[in-house]
């Protein structure tokens, strides 16, 4: 979902610049990167929203508010997505 996913949003939607944007897609995954402030790392059975800081509601409201200015939008939907992936695994892991 994390990788594959966003290629077929970014074929589909943005298909004169596809590869560029799935490069943006893969790189709001750095969001990930507030995974490394938990103790532990790694929890298979962590819920991510709302308890690392890229992922908290504070920052799902900024990457909605991206969604507006044209400039930001690729982003917006990339770091949404990756939000909405992660609240999928939430899912699955209960």
């Amino acid at each position: 979902m994390h990788f594959i996913a966003p290629g077929v949003i970014a074929f589909i939607f943005f298909r004169t610049n596809w590869l560029k944007i799935w490069g943006i897609f893969i790189l709001t995954m750095l969001i990930d990167v507030d995974h490394l402030v938990a103790t532990p790392i790694f929890d298979e059975n962590r819920c991510s929203i709302n308890y690392h800081p890229l992922h908290s509601i504070y920052a799902i409201i900024l990457y909605i508010v991206f969604l507006i200015p044209k400039k930001t939008r690729i982003l917006g939907i990339g770091l949404l997505f990756h939000i909405i992936t992660d609240y999928l695994d939430c899912f699955w892991i209960t």
